[in-house]
């Protein structure tokens, strides 16, 4: 499975999948159904108004579906409806956030990618691109990833019982605080889970220097020690 390295909100890179093929199809047949029921109603209202100028309902049909994903993803940070129903967005190529410019880009070869030959162009080029991008996508420098649920950590897990008559080695560790502990079990995991060990390695060089330790002890074992410092010193 190929992922991404997406930038948290606390600046900690995090691994996600590539979006599937099919959750970019299934999300764009969503946002294709809604659109459906969406022209629907509008032509329902404008025959019970007896509406007369054809041209009004061409636009109020044609302008929300010519702008439906660019302005869904400018204002729900790179998802529209489908695929939020999908869990997936757009994020850029280096993990960072799209911007406005990102999107304009996308929504404009999008235009032609997904009206021309029913989507296959933009098929296809997923698939052969290998980093799940078409061609709007190439052009703006994003892709879609797919937003597998982040499992908060729970007490239980962040918790190593220390052992009795234990020695902390950093003392300094009771100046961290739960959410500090959260970000230290995350990126033990995602480098025990996923072998990505970039995480760890930011966390740990940013840690040390919060607390102002010095140690050439080992990543992993430096933060599991920590969390035990930490747990052994806030249960006193």
């Amino acid at each position: 499975m190929q992922t991404i390295s997406v930038r948290t909100t606390q600046n900690i890179f995090t691994q996600y999948p590539l979006a599937s093929v099919g959750d970019r199809i299934l999300g764009y047949l969503i946002d294709q159904l809604i659109f459906v029921v969406y022209s629907f109603i509008v032509i329902a209202i404008s025959v019970s108004i007896d509406l007369k100028q054809i041209w009004v309902l061409v636009a109020v049909l044609s302008i929300p579906y010519i702008l439906y994903r660019l302005l869904f993803e400018i204002f729900m940070n790179g998802q529209t409806p489908g695929k939020r129903a999908m869990q997936i967005k757009v994020v850029r190529i280096n993990g960072t956030p799209a911007n406005v410019g990102d999107y304009v880009l996308r929504w404009i070869f999008g235009l032609i990618e997904l009206n021309v030959a029913s989507g296959l162009i933009a098929m296809l080029s997923v698939i052969i691109g290998g980093k799940g991008q078409r061609l709007g996508d190439l052009v703006a420098g994003t892709t879609v990833i797919k937003l597998i649920e982040q499992r908060q950590a729970t007490a239980q897990d962040v918790f190593v019982s220390p052992e009795n008559n234990y020695e902390v080695s950093f003392p300094q560790a009771v100046q961290l605080n739960p959410s500090d502990i959260e970000l230290i079990q995350r990126s033990l995991e995602i480098n025990r889970d996923l072998g990505n060990q970039k995480p760890m390695l930011a966390i740990t060089e940013k840690v040390k220097t919060q607390l102002g330790v010095k140690t050439d002890m080992p990543p992993i074992k430096f933060l599991y020690v920590l969390i035990k410092d930490y747990n052994h010193l806030t249960s006193l």
